[in-house]
Formats: structure tokens, sequence, C-alpha cells
């Protein structure tokens, strides 16, 4: 199999391999994803009217929705507001999220927004880029950036932007760790490294939030304590293969090549031809049981 590509100068979107290769998602729904995904970020259009602009039929689209859905990369939440007027929020992300990562991510929007605002990560104030998202664009989304190195610590990216996720939302949801945007960004390596060793984001929450004292007066220096204390151990190295022993002749008549697992001086033809001769030990065990 050839291939051939040149990566466009503008005018592209990074989407990841485990979109298009998604073994639940249908076509319509990796189209409707990336689609979506490559728009500007000041575009504000909904999935129904972008599944259209795609050529997606109505049944393909809700078939599609509710693939995105179910896998996490879509998120949607119908508010009433104070004037009985009904409103929709959409969340769409290249990774997917737990219904608490999202909620974390929607209310990091600005008031009255319908999507959430990029330029603010999910707690605090804005610190540079926010959990969980790739650098900035320009208006037209286009010079996107070549995909980012793994990190000096030896954690790739995408689990540091995973880990950096699992705290704010763990933030969100506990009083006792609020972090800002600083924080989470300062500690997201170490809780991409407990994803790096195979831990579970359930794992991790529970040794961020088990057993909190009554008062915490430094959230971010407990997390960090805790995030290097109770690291898991690095997973065992896979089993060393066995070193391949040279090709010897074998000394039972045949002389033919073979290579030996053990000590054996044979073949497996000459071994199982001793073996079945009336005069050896084998053949014998085998006419005692019969005789049984």
């Amino acid at each position: 199999m050839l291939r051939h590509a040149i990566s466009p100068e503008r005018f592209f979107s990074q989407v990841p391999n485990e979109i298009i290769r998604h073994p639940r998602l249908s076509a319509a729904a990796v189209r409707l994803l990336t689609w979506q995904l490559s728009l500007p970020r000041d575009v504000d259009v909904p999935l129904s009217e972008t599944a259209a602009q795609a050529g997606i039929k109505k049944t393909a689209f809700i078939r599609a929705k509710r693939e995105l859905v179910a896998e996490g990369y879509v998120h949607e939440w119908r508010r009433q507001g104070t004037g009985g007027r009904w409103t929709t929020t959409q969340l769409v992300s290249n990774v997917p999220l737990t219904p608490d990562e999202a909620v974390a991510l929607r209310d990091g929007a600005a008031p009255g927004s319908s999507q959430p605002t990029v330029e603010e990560p999910a707690v605090g104030e804005p610190e540079g880029r926010a959990v969980g998202r790739y650098p900035d664009n320009t208006e037209e989304n286009t010079d996107n950036p070549s995909p980012q190195p793994p990190a000096a610590c030896g954690v790739p990216q995408p689990l540091i932007d995973r880990g950096g996720l699992v705290l704010a939302s763990v933030s969100h949801r506990e009083r006792k760790l609020r972090l800002t945007g600083r924080d989470v960004q300062g500690l997201a390596a170490l809780a991409g490294e407990w994803l790096l060793r195979g831990a579970t984001v359930k794992e991790l929450r529970e040794a961020l939030t088990d057993g909190l004292p009554e008062r915490v007066h430094a959230p971010a220096a407990l997390a960090r304590d805790r995030l290097v204390r109770k690291m898991p151990e690095t997973p065992p190295l896979g089993v060393t293969e066995p070193a391949v022993r040279a090709l010897q002749t074998c000394e039972g008549g045949c002389e033919r090549a073979f290579r030996p697992v053990g000590e054996e001086t044979q073949c497996r033809d000459c071994r199982l031809d001793v073996a079945a001769r009336p005069d050896s030990g084998w053949a014998a065990a085998q006419a005692s049981q019969l005789a049984y």
C-alpha cells in the first residue's frame, strides 16, 4: 500500500485518529463531528444546521447525533429562562468527555453564551491555553500548528490534557479542592502520569477526594501532595523474549537442521520415533496403562 500526502499550508483541521477510526461511529457521525470541529471558533452553528451543510439527511443525522452523545463527543443541555423561553446549549469536543467534565467546561463559558468560550478555562481566571484544548488558531481557522511533541516529563500531551480535565471536574464538584486555572495547568502533567501508568479516571478522582480534612487551606498543595504520594507503581515491562538458539544438526540419524528449544540434540521427528519404539520407556508406560 502506497500513500502520498502533502500537508496544506492553510484551511485544514487536526482530527485525532481515534475519531477517524472509531469502531462505533458511523460515517455520518464522523463527518458531522469533523465538520463541526473544522468551523472557526466564532461561528455559532448548531448540529442540525451543520448536518444540512454536510449533506446528512434527517434520519442519518438523528442516528449520528445519538452515536456522538453515547460516545461522549457531544453534550447537550436545555434550559428555561426567566421569561419561559427554552434555549439549547451544545458542546462538541474532539475527545470523549464525561458528563462532569462537560459541565465543568460549560460552566466556564461567558454568561448567556451559546457555546463554551475557549479563552476561559473551566475554573479560575483565564491563564493561557484552556484545559483539554489545542493551541489557538487564527480567525479563519488557518495555519494550524503542528502536533505538540510529548511533554518534557515523558507524558504524552493527550494524557496531560485528559488529566487536566479530570482536575477541572474534581475542582467543580468538590468545594474543598477549588483550583485556579494556573493550578490545573501546573498539576495536569502529574494527573496525566497517573493515566499513563494505567490508573482509571475514577481511581484518580478518589485519590484526590477521599478522606479530605475538614478544612483545606491550600487546595493546590494538597492535590499535588496526593498526586505524588499516591502515584501508582510503573507497570512491569512485558516478559523478555528468550534468546533464539542457533541451528544445529540432528544427531538422531536424519541429519536435518533444527533449532532446539532446550538442550535436546534430536529433531522433533526423531524424538517421536524413539518414543514410539516398543523398547522405549514411553511405549512401555502406554502398554501398562492399556493392561488396566
